[in-house]
């Protein structure tokens, strides 16, 4: 598998066949069999990937946080929400946000808050939740990120003989 440091500079040098791969996917797969290869896919490789070796989504992505978690990340560093939200959060249109880098990520990879870490962050990259078709696009833009991604995609393109 490819190694964090050097994914974004992989996936930007295959940006535009991965543009293809997309329009190829749209045009000639079914969708519930592309879920089926993503979560396939996901299973397998998350399995073995410990994602504290990398950490690229914490330092790149914003995290939307719902009413809930703000209150329950609040308590478990003991703080006031009040204070938690001055510190810690952004304040969007829809909602608050942590920010990239995430404050939370550690000098080790490991998330400081991960008994009560958002659902957002949990879920990442969603290549195991359906309608990967309809997301395709966001899946290209984890890919630069993820190094579990841009393998799947890798391996994607050679279960339907994509060519290059």
């Amino acid at each position: 598998m490819i190694s964090p440091k050097d994914v974004q500079r992989s996936a930007k040098r295959l940006e535009r066949e991965n543009m293809r791969f997309r329009t190829f996917l749209k045009g000639h797969v079914d969708p519930d069999d592309l879920d089926e290869k993503f979560h396939e896919l996901h299973r397998e490789l998350f399995e073995g990937y410990d994602c504290s070796q990398c950490g690229n989504c914490c330092r790149t992505y914003s995290t939307m946080l719902e009413d809930s978690e703000v209150s329950s990340i609040a308590a478990y560093l003991n703080m006031s929400e009040p204070d938690f939200t001055k510190r810690y959060l952004s304040n969007g249109s829809e909602g608050f946000y942590i920010k990239p880098p995430c404050p939370f990520l550690t000098s080790s990879g490991k998330c400081a808050i991960q008994e009560c870490k958002p659902e957002e962050c949990r879920g990442f990259p969603y290549t195991d939740k359906p309608d990967r078709w309809s997301s395709l696009y966001s899946i290209l833009d984890f890919a630069e990120q993820c190094p579990v991604v841009f393998e799947m995609l890798e391996r994607l393109k050679k279960t339907y003989r994509f060519r290059r």
